[in-house]
């Protein structure tokens, strides 16, 4: 079975890279680590920890999207509700909304939910944000838990995946196929840093 080691980015968009910058870098310290682009076309990353980043695209002609609440219920289209970003101490959430309330951004209350201790913002971009901390009284990833009353049939085989549900893979990609295609960031390996060179 596949390990996952975290989120190794989440993707987003921003209609302004430098007030990105701003926010992500300099107002909640998250380091920098890249930064690609060429005229109508940046993207940059910012580490969140040693194994997740946060990356943001600029392209002509983006618009910052409408602030919708965290959680909230739509209806139309949707792919995306909000970023939950983990905090290592209790009193970071307080810390956090501190710099955010001084530089003007929205937040709200710390907010209880059991396992975790959260903090809403937005971002320059109108992407809602959560800062949470975890209750090490309750920690679900040690013992899952359902507390929906409606659960589905699915939802109540259990915590554990369930590879018999779903398609077995019965032509492997063989060695001899597995070809990577050069893209976007290759030029890491053979590009100048400008920041050693400015």
């Amino acid at each position: 079975m596949v390990k996952y080691n975290g989120i190794n980015h989440l993707a987003l968009v921003t209609h302004n890279m430098d007030e990105t910058i701003r926010f992500w870098r300099d107002l909640l310290g998250m380091r920098l680590v890249l930064g690609l682009g060429k005229p109508g076309y940046r993207h940059y990353f910012f580490e969140i920890s040693e194994t997740d980043l946060i990356a943001f695209f600029e392209w002509p002609g983006v618009e910052k999207v409408e602030e919708k609440d965290h959680g909230y219920p739509v209806k139309g289209p949707v792919a995306f509700d909000h970023v939950s970003i983990g905090v290592t101490h209790r009193d970071d959430l307080w810390v956090i909304k501190d710099k955010l309330d001084a530089a003007g951004f929205w937040t709200s209350e710390v907010i209880d939910h059991g396992f975790i201790l959260s903090l809403y913002s937005f971002d320059p971009n109108g992407v809602a944000i959560e800062f949470s901390w975890l209750n090490p009284e309750v920690d679900i990833r040690k013992t899952p838990m359902m507390l929906d009353s409606q659960p589905s049939e699915v939802a109540m085989e259990g915590p554990d995946p369930k590879p018999d549900k779903v398609p077995p893979v019965l032509s492997p990609t063989p060695a001899s196929d597995r070809i990577v295609y050069p893209g976007e960031g290759r030029q890491l390996r053979d590009r100048t840093n400008r920041w050693r060179h400015s």
